[in-house]
């Protein structure tokens, strides 16, 4: 029984499966084997771990007679085992593995060897399982047709899909390769798959964290990332200690630290920008490398209008937009970007359709043309009435004077 034990330490070694694992899977194989002459859930197994002896128990019941020797003992054979035992009871009784069938050790064999393969499977599994969301290394194996077979180890293999390689790369059978572990998936047919990609976001942000100790010790923060993969990406760092530059720490003395994640990436862009709780701050820095001359934000609706120098409003913007879309995607704002002569006739726009001031003395002159009419008008009024009553007083004079006469 020792070369159990011993052909258990190496499976143990070699495929990284529990031996207590393997045990269990043994005897269960063992139960499973005698249920057709036991009953299910009957027989007991035990393997000694150290010796690798097995002990195989079975309840049997104590008669004078027997009609089944897998099931019935005669009461002088069970009081050798219980002194105390009487007809009709129950004892474990220890089966021989030699009294298995030949059937039952054939199945026992195949239930162990099954068993031990998917030990094996869950501890393939269980190891990439852990390392989701890490960057592992491997060696490029072939094409299958657009996508990428590469070994991660041993007999594990991992598809890199077409879509998550960078563009323009390419890669020659026996390559060392960094992808970045998205995901382990288990099928319908008990296996599993591992999800690659060099396309994630979160593929720049693992290389940082290897190649800056800052970013592994928790010093330097990545905010913030945004990504357009093989062509230039947009990173959002924060130091947590004032005397740490944390742009510095990222891209190293002589530009070492991030010129080893660019060649990693096949030569993409990287800008790295410090982040800051202030968001006008924050997008002005996420626009370099273009000045910025003035940032209006509206927190409430997540918007941004920047003005920016005449002659940078093509850098601000970028490439088909590329550095607008990156730095909106960084800041989590809707960027409107204006240069200083648009932002002015803008301005002037909105004060040619309505200017409050203007309006104000408009009404005003308004009004104190309306005070004067209204004057006017009193004043003809009374001048009315004073000639009404001259022309009164002139008739009443005129009338006394007839009656004298």
């Amino acid at each position: 029984m020792t070369e159990i034990i011993e052909a258990l330490n190496m499976l143990e070694k070699e495929k990284n499966i529990e031996k207590a694992v393997m045990i269990d899977s043994i005897e269960k194989a063992i139960v499973s084997a005698c249920e057709r002459d036991f009953g299910k859930d009957a027989v007991v197994a035990h393997m000694d771990p150290e010796t690798g002896e097995i002990t195989v128990t079975a309840p049997k019941q104590v008669v004078d007679e027997i009609n089944d020797p897998n099931t019935d003992i005669l009461i002088e054979d069970a009081r050798h085992i219980d002194p105390d035992c009487e007809i009709n009871d129950f004892i474990q009784c220890e089966i021989k593995t030699l009294d298995f069938g030949r059937i039952a050790a054939q199945k026992a064999r195949g239930i162990i060897l099954q068993n031990i393969k998917e030990g094996e499977r869950k501890a393939v599994y269980d190891y990439f399982k852990d390392r989701e969301k890490t960057i592992m290394t491997g060696v490029v194996q072939r094409y299958v047709g657009y996508n990428l077979s590469i070994n991660l180890g041993g007999k594990t293999d991992a598809i890199l899909s077409s879509r998550e390689m960078i563009p323009g790369e390419k890669y020659r059978p026996g390559d060392r390769i960094k992808v970045y572990i998205v995901g382990v998936k288990e099928n319908q047919k008990g296996g599993f798959r591992i999800v690659t990609s060099r396309t994630h976001p979160e593929f720049v942000k693992k290389l940082f964290e290897r190649e800056v100790s800052e970013i592994a010790d928790g010093t330097v923060e990545i905010m913030s990332i945004s990504r357009e993969a093989g062509s230039r990406s947009k990173l959002a760092v924060w130091s947590n200690d004032s005397d740490v530059d944390a742009v510095g720490a990222c891209v190293g003395l002589n530009s070492v630290r991030i010129n080893n994640i660019v060649d990693d990436l096949c030569g993409e862009k990287i800008d790295v920008i410090e982040w800051d709780e202030d968001p006008a701050i924050f997008i002005e820095n996420a626009l370099r490398p273009s000045p910025v001359i003035s940032v209006v934000v509206d927190e409430e609706n997540r918007m941004a209008r920047v003005v920016v120098p005449d002659e940078k409003l093509s850098l601000a913007i970028g490439k088909e937009g590329q550095n607008a879309r990156l730095a909106a995607r960084l800041t989590d704002y809707k960027i409107d970007i204006k240069s200083e002569s648009q932002a002015e006739e803008d301005d002037e726009y909105y004060d040619d359709e309505y200017d409050e001031e203007e309006y104000e003395e408009e009404y005003d002159d308004e009004y104190d043309e309306t005070e004067d009419a209204d004057a006017a008008v009193e004043a003809d009024e009374a001048e009315d009435a004073v000639e009404d009553d001259v022309a009164e007083d002139t008739d009443d004079v005129t009338d006394e004077e007839a009656t004298e006469e």
